[in-house]
């Protein structure tokens, strides 16, 4: 099969096309699945250039998230037949084969049937972010009705997908946003007060909102410096929460003085750790996803896509920032 690998770090040539063996259905409860199509992702960027995220190392296939058509079962699948179209997150952190390749073998109990409203580009760059973002926003903030939120980078990946589930949990949504452009893309999905940070002072646009209360919730999806700039707008006992390293220099005297709960996420970890409870959790999430996504609640923006061998291509677009959506990698 055709597949993209890195066989040492660095700069996006690093990705190169080859050709490797198919792989094999080797337990009962594995699918083979024809991967149409992969998401790329920033965490993507960062294993090729600072390598793989568990002890099997490299060579390796990056893409964490797919989705296909199973072509085979083993002996024990129950949930799925050949012809089924299905959506995952699974492989892209060293060891096992990820994502940018023309087949994968996974654990029936990790994919879903994919949505029927969600075309196969889409439901394939789905998975990550929308895994990301449901554990932000009720696993770790447990989102409420009523709510006010912020979201950080409401036109990205995470950060769209973000808007939309905060609206169906019943909460009041505001986000940053870098250009009227991504204004209204980000109202379109249901922020109703939108911040272009690089003109406007975020802590007073969103005091201005809340009339002073400050929100009940943040998700930081950009980094540390936003991180720490979130502190001032968040309501008395309210929830930050960051997809990234807040970085080793934090103040955290405001916070603690506002009772703040801050809180990690890292939706990998189940992957990285071998966590079968929560990797069952984190399948749950792509099954009501999927619910919203059918009932015409969420959708998947995906903003560009290439062709597998233009990885490389993809990964230097990513780095750039500012993309709005996803973008996907498509199998030909």
């Amino acid at each position: 099969m055709k597949a993209i690998e890195m066989r040492e770090t660095g700069e996006p040539e690093v990705l190169q096309w080859v050709e490797r063996p198919r792989p094999d259905i080797t337990a009962p409860q594995a699918l083979l699945v024809k991967l149409s199509a992969a998401g790329i992702n920033p965490v993507d960027a960062k294993i090729r250039r600072n390598g793989s995220l568990i002890a099997a190392g490299l060579p390796a296939v990056p893409g964490c998230d797919g989705a296909g058509v199973v072509e085979a079962v083993g002996a024990s699948v129950t949930r799925f037949q050949p012809g089924d179209a299905v959506w995952f997150c699974h492989g892209g952190v060293g060891g096992t084969v990820g994502n940018y390749a023309e087949y994968l073998v996974l654990d029936q109990s990790l994919a879903q049937p994919k949505p029927r409203h969600l075309d196969m580009i889409a439901a394939a760059a789905a998975p990550l972010v929308l895994i990301t973002a449901w554990e932000a926003l009720h696993d770790r903030a447990r989102i409420r009705v009523g709510q006010r939120v912020l979201i950080h980078g409401g036109a990205g990946g995470v950060g769209h997908v973000a808007i939309q589930l905060a609206k169906a949990a019943g909460a009041r949504v505001c986000t940053t946003v870098s250009s009227p452009e991504k204004a209204a893309f980000a109202q379109a999905l249901g922020a109703e007060h939108c911040i272009n940070y690089q003109d406007d002072d975020v802590v007073e646009s969103v005091m201005e909102w809340t009339a002073g209360q400050g929100v009940e919730i943040a998700l930081d999806t950009v980094g540390a410096a936003v991180f720490r700039q979130t502190i001032p707008a968040m309501a008395y006992y309210g929830d930050l929460v960051t997809i990234l390293d807040p970085g080793a220099d934090l103040d955290l005297k405001e916070a603690r003085q506002r009772n703040l709960r801050i809180s990690l996420e890292l939706m990998l970890t189940p992957m990285l750790r071998d966590l079968s409870e929560a990797r069952a959790h984190q399948c749950d999430i792509l099954r009501r996803c999927g619910e919203l996504i059918d009932r015409g609640e969420l959708r998947i923006q995906v903003s560009q896509t290439f062709p597998l061998e233009q990885a490389a291509a993809a990964h230097r677009l990513i780095e750039q920032g500012h993309v709005t959506g996803k973008l996907a990698l498509v199998m030909a």
